[in-house]
């Protein structure tokens, strides 16, 4: 089990368990030899034996754990050697049937199913009619055990509760942290695209179409001059056109390279990587004639990541079609055929563990002016939609 909160309190239970069963063994042979039984050798060599068959046990089992081995057969077959040294050590001394509680909690955790509360009764069964046979049969000598067996049931069935509990936790913290980390990478490869490509439109919107100008100018100014002025103008109209070369591979070196033949082949070509990753039919529609400021491309881009790794890893979709289309307005859509989800629930909690991929395409349609619906339902797979107005595309583009 990992490292939580918790892990001290399950230590503790299990070293109090040890101390129990080690106790109530050392008690159980010091009291044959207190009243001088008959058969105290033998108790001490089968009580010997129990402890040493049950030490070595707990030391293979902290080594399968340390090794992330599971092997429950030798458990199984440890527990019933433990089983019939305690039977011999019950017949030959009475107080050998207090082991018996300790033995209850090993039968919930080691016996698969309801096989441990089949060990309890049976267990049970057996230390009634020994004590009965040593020292008659009595109220005390029937209900005893069966209290100890029914307050080992209670306290075995609540430590797997909570373990289950324990384990949920753990699942869904290590999910949570997951995520937090893959959106925070979302968001800061977002914002370095972002950068790169204001940086890109401010040197196009002034450096390039400043130089584009001088090269005008120049141009007009050759025609009218003659001589020297001539020459020293086309020296100065082919540095600007130098210059402006220069500039526009800086502008398409700070494009992101995944959009640097268009969003719609940056789309075919994640929708080829995830289908060769994941052994999943994606089917991308999209027309190479859809022009979009890089703003629109990036963001466009993530949310379709964002979409083919929720149907791929949460929906598990056999089937995913994207498309894009220009018509009255932009449209992205990314439809799958896998087991859905309740859409309510996951808005009702932006900050839940399966809900932080869908609460950042939505911020990332808001900051673009768009719409974004999710339609899905349980067993009916999942439809995103993103539309941006074609009006609000011609104010950002170039």
């Amino acid at each position: 089990m990992p490292h939580t909160t918790l892990s001290p309190i399950f230590t503790g239970l299990r070293v109090g368990l040890h101390a129990l069963l080690l106790g109530l063994a050392g008690f159980a042979v010091a009291r044959s030899f207190a009243v001088a039984s008959p058969a105290a050798v033998w108790s001490l060599v089968v009580g010997v034996t129990f402890v040493t068959v049950y030490l070595l046990g707990v030391w293979a089992g902290h080594r399968r754990r340390g090794a992330q081995v599971v092997r429950r057969p030798p458990a199984i077959g440890w527990v019933a050697a433990l089983t019939v040294l305690w039977a011999l050590l019950t017949w030959l001394t009475p107080e050998g049937a207090f082991l018996v509680f300790p033995l209850f909690f090993l039968y919930l955790h080691v016996v698969p199913g309801w096989g441990g509360g089949v060990a309890i009764v049976l267990t049970t069964t057996y230390t009634i009619v020994a004590l009965g046979l040593h020292v008659g049969f009595s109220v005390g000598g029937v209900i005893g055990p069966l209290v100890a067996a029914g307050v080992a049931l209670l306290i075995g069935l609540a430590y797997r509760t909570l373990t289950r509990e324990v384990d949920e936790r753990e699942r869904l913290l290590a999910e949570l942290i997951q995520t937090q980390q893959q959106l925070a990478e979302t968001e800061r490869q977002q914002g370095a695209l972002a950068e790169r490509a204001r940086l890109a439109r401010e040197i196009h919107d002034t450096v390039a179409q400043g130089l584009s100008s001088i090269q005008m100018l120049l141009h007009a100014a050759e025609r009218h001059t003659s001589g020297t002025a001539t020459e020293y103008l086309g020296l100065a109209r082919g540095t600007a056109a130098d210059s402006l070369a220069e500039t526009r591979q800086i502008i398409r070196e700070l494009t992101p390279e995944r959009l640097e033949d268009g969003l719609a082949a940056a789309l075919r070509r994640l929708g080829r990587e995830q289908a060769d990753r994941t052994r999943v039919n994606i089917e991308v529609r999209a027309k190479d004639d859809v022009v979009l400021p890089m703003t629109f491309q990036t963001a466009l881009l993530r949310i379709a990541q964002g979409a083919l790794s929720n149907a791929v890893r949460h929906a598990a979709a056999q089937r995913i079609v994207v498309e894009l289309t220009q018509g009255t307005d932009l449209y992205l859509s990314v439809v799958d055929d896998g087991r859905g989800f309740d859409v309510d629930a996951a808005g009702a909690d932006p900050h839940g563990a399966g809900s932080f991929g869908l609460h950042a395409m939505r911020e990332r349609v808001e900051q673009l002016d768009g719409h974004l619906v999710i339609a899905s339902e349980l067993g009916k797979g999942t439809r995103v939609t993103v539309r941006l107005p074609l009006t609000q595309l011609s104010e950002e583009d170039d």
